[in-house]
This record gives structure tokens, sequence and C-alpha cells, in this order.
């Protein structure tokens, strides 16, 4: 199994800081994906759908652990890269030079 495609659409919230889509071997997508900052850093939480109980499923996930951690590490690692950029674009941006104004010339007649 390999991940061939990794979409991250960060969010400017407390602890959820990005959906994630992954596409699978070019052939399945898993939408919804969520990297959630907890107590002991970041993590990734799998797209889950509230049941009549009140508590949350996984919709789908991974079976194993091996698999759970290949996941985890290559969504983590994209969120970062794509975090990166992003703060570079923003700091970018608010380092523009500012020039002087020009002056106009005044709209009042010069006196002799």
């Amino acid at each position: 199994m390999n991940i061939t495609d990794v979409k991250v659409f960060l969010r400017e919230s407390n602890q959820l800081k990005a959906f994630v889509n992954i596409v699978i071997d070019d052939a399945f997508i898993i939408r919804n994906i969520k990297v959630i900052e907890g107590d002991n850093g970041l993590f990734v939480a799998m797209p889950s759908r509230r049941v009549s109980s009140g508590e949350y499923r996984d919709i789908a996930h991974p079976i194993n652990t091996e698999t759970r951690n290949m996941v985890e590490h290559v969504i983590v690692e994209k969120y970062k890269e794509v975090l990166q950029k992003a703060l570079s674009s923003a700091n970018a941006g608010s380092e523009k030079k500012v020039e002087k104004p020009v002056e106009e010339p005044s709209a009042e007649p010069a006196t002799e």
C-alpha cells in the first residue's frame, strides 16, 4: 500500500490544525482525516461518525499498528511542510518594502 497523494487544508483553531485527504495507490481516497494538537503533540484522527449512543466511531481506519504509524507519519510530515510554506508565505508578505508616498502638489496658488 502506498499513499500517492496528500492534500492538507489548514485550520486556525486551538486544537484542530488541519483536515487531510489521502489517496491510496491512486485508487482509493479517504477524506476528512483530522490533524489535532493534543496534550502530547500532534496526532491524526480518522474520519468518524456519531452513532446513536452518542459516541464516535471511525468510518475508515488502519487495521494494524504498522499501517497506522505509516499513515500518521506521512500525514504529519505533509502537514508540517504545508504549514511551513504557509508561514513562509505570510512572513514574505509582511516584509514587503514600504515606499515613501509621493507628495502631491499643493492646491494653493503660489504667492509672490
